[in-house]
């Protein structure tokens, strides 16, 4: 039987290698044009990238960057995956989507792109990017965001970051961003510990209005917001220099991710759960971290 979503999984699965692929670019770029200040004398940070695969279907390629000159440890990730839900998973996706008939047909698919960068210089926010799209016989929908997570905020790259995400949501939707941004607000905070994991960005799941092309040109968007948000404060913040005091601040703030992505982060959960690659689902976490 012909898939008729045939063409547009193989684009969403496209779209979002190239646009790991610029990712990677850039990143590397802004390891080599770093040249003063800290950690400046260092060999210019590279990506390792290796396969990926899922046991009962699909896989991706990791690309992790560590030890670098701006990247303490950077991974962009991307994956193409597909198989038969869980029964837990059929009834939770059922739950929340309202999608009758799981159990009668709990095949799926899903793509998409993650990024996680823990940077060097503690003045510099730490990141977070991931776009998708998932696919059942039942329905399909796109998810994503982009969040920023500074532990030394600074008001003008909050509001730069926040400007930027808001320019490519306005191109769609002028609801977009104060809706999803609303979201984001709710989704990455951490209840044990009363407060935001950062300063916030816009996140969104379950999209779907009935236009694939409409959503699927947001969630583009939505992604290639991510570079002129995150690149411009990145390249003011790498040679600030910093205290013992702002480095322990920045391990401190760490916990609080690690604590946040192991405990209440979906795409952690569903990628564990559904077989894939631990050391692909775990590229989130950062490379050293303190708790109290």
């Amino acid at each position: 039987m012909t898939d008729p979503f045939e063409d547009q999984k193989a684009r969403a699965s496209a779209w979002f290698h190239s646009l790991r692929d610029e990712i990677v670019t850039a990143f590397e770029s802004l390891e080599q044009t770093h040249i003063t200040g800290p950690l400046a004398d260092r060999p210019a940070g590279r990506f390792d990238v290796s396969p990926t695969r899922r046991d009962t279907g699909g896989g991706g390629v990791m690309s992790v960057m560590r030890g670098g000159r701006v990247f303490e440890k950077v991974g962009v990730n991307i994956s193409t995956v597909y198989g038969e839900l869980s029964p837990a998973a059929q009834s939770a996706m059922a739950a929340r989507r309202g999608l009758p008939g799981m159990a009668d047909d709990p095949r799926f698919w899903a793509s998409g792109i993650s990024l996680v960068a823990h940077m060097q210089n503690p003045h510099t926010p730490a990141v977070h990017m991931n776009t998708r799209m998932f696919w059942t016989p039942h329905g399909w929908w796109f998810g994503g965001g982009s969040d920023l997570n500074p532990c030394l905020p600074y008001d003008e790259d909050t509001a730069g970051f926040h400007a930027t995400l808001k320019a490519h949501c306005d191109r769609h939707d002028p609801k977009y961003y104060p809706r999803f941004k609303a979201w984001a607000d709710t989704y990455f905070y951490v209840p044990h510990r009363g407060r935001a994991r950062g300063v916030g960005g816009i996140f969104f799941d379950d999209h779907s209005t009935g236009d694939w092309e409409a959503d699927f040109a947001f969630t583009q968007d939505v992604g290639r917001a991510f570079l002129p948000a995150f690149l411009p404060l990145a390249e003011r913040r790498r040679t600030t220099p910093w205290s013992e005091a702002d480095r322990g601040a920045q391990l401190a703030h760490r916990g609080l991710y690690a604590e946040y992505n192991l405990l209440y982060d979906r795409g952690t959960k569903f990628g564990l759960e559904t077989g894939h690659d631990p050391d692909a689902v775990l590229m989130s976490m950062p490379p050293l971290a303190t708790w109290p």
